[in-house]
């Protein structure tokens, strides 16, 4: 199974390249090598040997061995200590946060999202699209500890795995549909998660219709929740909100009943926000 998923995250990162490599003459493969090194690290594997790195990265080892230590000097990459692995550095993190902070939903979002926990939900999520996960922009949370779940800002969960993946995903296009389900292996992460395409698809069609997408335990065993779209001027999904619940807090039925209603209210208040301040896609 491990060396299955290995060979589909290379496919992947191969087909990420193919496609944003539009220009080969204007593409430096130096500043890509850096790049597959960075985005070896994932929140699954967030320390890895060299060995690891350079067979994520596609590359040699002493390529990897001198792209590790020219990042580790600028404060990208760092050494564990006493061990002979790395992992990002701080300098991602402010690069991260200036992205989060800058033009984005999450100055809008956030106190909105307060209006929802506890009195909704135990937590309330603002997320985009990414390729094929869903970074997390905003989070409040409280009661969810013995979940365990990291869902900070600039975390990523796979989009095909979660109601706010699955929102934004139904509002695109059949074919970017499928190559963002495409982008990256998909495993169960509890015994509901639905990783097949045909039905995936489906699910997706079914979100549309409804306006809102629905979790049971799909994504984390125990959580509940439901996620709405955000849209632009255009009319296309620039984003979406989410609100969670301990499954023992309440069962679905009674958590929709709740919820939803607040949630799309806040989702009309984020998105006229949104469409006047000019945020698009």
């Amino acid at each position: 199974m491990a060396k299955v998923e290995k060979k589909a995250e290379k496919k992947a990162a191969k087909r990420a390249a193919e496609t944003t490599s539009k220009n080969p003459k204007n593409y430096v493969a130096s500043v890509g090598k850096a790049f597959a090194v960075l985005q070896s690290f994932t929140s699954e594997a967030f320390e890895l040997t060299l060995s690891e790195i350079a067979a994520r990265a596609d590359l040699d080892r002493g390529t990897a061995f001198r792209l590790i230590q020219t990042l580790v000097e600028l404060g990208y990459v760092q050494a564990v200590p006493q061990s002979r692995r790395f992992r990002l550095g701080l300098a991602c993190l402010d690069l991260g946060y200036t992205v989060l902070s800058h033009g984005s939903l999450r100055t809008i979002v956030e106190p909105l999202l307060r209006g929802l926990v506890p009195d909704v939900g135990d937590a309330a999520s603002l997320g985009i699209l990414d390729g094929g996960d869903v970074i997390y922009l905003a989070r409040i949370g409280a009661g969810l500890d013995r979940h365990k779940m990291d869902r900070r800002p600039g975390s990523r969960i796979p989009a095909y795995s979660a109601a706010l993946g699955h929102v934004m995903l139904a509002h695109l296009a059949r074919d970017e549909q499928v190559a963002r389900l495409e982008a990256r292996p998909r495993v169960k992460l509890s015994e509901r998660t639905l990783t097949d395409l045909d039905g995936l698809l489906a699910r997706l069609d079914q979100v549309k219709k409804k306006g809102h997408a629905v979790s049971d335990g799909e994504n984390a065993y125990g959580l509940r929740t439901l996620a709405t779209p955000i849209f632009d001027a255009q009319g296309l999904v620039i984003g979406g909100l989410s609100v969670t619940v301990d499954a023992m807090r309440m069962d679905l039925p009674a958590f929709r009943d709740q919820a939803l209603p607040r949630l799309m209210q806040v989702t009309t208040q984020v998105q006229d926000i949104a469409i006047k301040s000019g945020l698009t896609g």
